[in-house]
């Protein structure tokens, strides 16, 4: 939203909270996350922590320090998944569609489009934690998503690039599952490792 547009509440007025447009294999992906976190990783690394502690002095005890600092990384994301999870709001592109709902680009939609050049680009329009370029996922509040919002086949959007305003023909425009990139263990997670791992001492770098 630009900021012209925003509006702060009075002081008695509850601040009303974001809604996180979101696919469902998207929040599925966030759960996935979330759990892994909670349930695996945090414990693992507790337990190197543990571990670390009772091996001495632990302002010279690099396993401590790390698994120190490596939980706070790993409750910040919690808290963050948690608040991204619990503001969700689900759109499924699926879902049966009507009226201009169903030609016109809105989030969750598939667009195919051209430039000037007459090069044509297919990407979907999805929430800002499924961004993936590779995939051609774009969020729909980056400047191309608004661009294409409301846009239908035959319109012409105007897309204002850091090089200055882009014309694009839309193409066509159509609801389809949207595949995420499911979640995958990060490679070093503590939960996937056997035994805790010795890291250099202090005196030792």
């Amino acid at each position: 939203m630009r900021k012209g547009f925003t509006r702060k509440p009075q002081p008695d007025e509850p601040a009303k909270p974001v809604k996180n447009y979101i696919t469902p294999s998207g929040l599925q992906r966030l759960k996935e996350e979330h759990r892994f976190l909670l349930t695996r990783e945090r414990p693992a690394v507790t337990k190197v922590v543990t571990w670390a502690a009772s091996n001495g002095d632990r302002s010279e005890n690099a396993d401590y320090q790390y698994g120190k600092r490596r939980l706070r990384q790993i409750d910040g994301r919690i808290r963050f998944l948690t608040k991204r999870i619990d503001a969700a709001e689900v759109v499924d592109p699926e879902s049966p569609r009507a009226g201009q709902a169903a030609t016109r680009a809105f989030f969750g939609a598939t667009v195919r489009y051209a430039n000037a050049t007459g090069t044509e680009r297919v990407v979907s329009i999805v929430g800002t934690d499924e961004v993936d370029l590779n995939r051609n996922h774009i969020s729909w509040v980056s400047p191309l998503g608004r661009a294409l919002m409301k846009s239908e086949a035959g319109d012409r959007v105007a897309l204002q690039a850091p090089a200055g305003t882009e014309y694009l023909l839309v193409l066509k425009v159509s609801y389809e599952r949207v595949v995420v990139e499911p979640f995958r263990e990060p490679p070093g997670a503590e939960a996937s490792e056997g035994l805790p791992r010795r890291r250099q001492s202090t005196d030792e770098v």
